[in-house]
């Protein structure tokens, strides 16, 4: 019954079958006709479309975040198909983007969804970043994830960061809308060297990605309808083995590169 008197109860500007479809966000306390409405306005970018970009991307679609823009210059390898779950045996060979893109619509196809084959930098990164309301970090390399780091830091835009590797995961959000709030360059410095592992040469437990790649969308849906506390000033880390979790603090660093001036 509440489903069909929220209508009339609140204003609303979405139609039946979005009152149908996202009627188990609605009838939460915490998101509601408001908070949904604020997915569908929204917009999200996802910067990697393999093993963490695929469940954050299918999550982000099927709750209605309005705009999706995925970001990723790979191809569809039949060695990402053991955890991107984005991706299909016949989709092989095309690119990840693209793949993408016809697994969100066929979930979702009220959103818009963004396809850009290419690797962002630059100017071109931050243009796309300022007009983002969340980026989610799904990449697989310091470089790439210092770039979103000082984009989203520069244009204030809160920041989803996760990684996987072997049978360990991390995720934390970066929201410099709080000033006293630390930026991921504060965790990891840029001008400090860091080991880059790749799946490709350590290997990756297929459900680990999909573990950290949900609970980033839900820390990006979260922040979007402002629903509950997110991960800011908060770094959690996932040992798979044992299933066990760790939480630490992180601290502003007065001496950051990025975000202390």
């Amino acid at each position: 019954m509440r489903l069909f008197l929220a209508p009339y109860l609140y204003p609303c500007t979405m139609n039946d079958n979005q009152l149908l479809r996202y009627s188990r966000h609605i009838l939460l306390d915490e998101i509601g006709i408001e908070g949904q409405e604020e997915l569908l306005a929204a917009h999200a970018l996802i910067i990697g479309a393999g093993g963490l970009g695929s469940p954050a991307a299918l999550y982000l679609a099927s709750a209605g975040v309005g705009t999706i823009t995925l970001v990723d210059n790979d191809t569809v390898d039949l060695t990402n198909l053991q955890r991107q779950i984005l991706h299909t045996t016949g989709r092989i060979g095309q690119p990840k983007v693209v793949s993408g893109q016809t697994a969100l619509a066929q979930i979702n196809p009220e959103i818009n969804v963004i396809a850009l084959n290419e690797r962002l930098q630059g100017e071109r990164l931050a243009e796309l970043i300022s007009t983002a309301s969340v980026v989610l970090d799904c990449s697989d390399n310091f470089a790439t994830r210092h770039a979103i780091n000082h984009a989203c830091v520069v244009n204030r835009v809160p920041l989803v960061s996760g990684a996987a590797i072997k049978f360990d995961g991390q995720i934390s959000v970066f929201d410099k809308r709080q000033s006293d709030g630390p930026c991921y360059a504060c965790l990891f410095p840029p001008d400090q060297r860091y080991e880059e592992i790749r799946c490709s040469t350590m290997g990756v437990f297929a459900p680990l990605v999909g573990i950290i790649g949900s609970m980033q969308a839900a820390e990006a849906l979260k922040l979007i309808a402002a629903v509950g506390a997110s991960l800011a000033g908060r770094l959690l880390l996932l040992d798979a083995r044992d299933m066990t979790w760790s939480s630490i603090a992180i601290h502003r660093d007065p001496r950051c590169t990025v975000c202390a001036h």
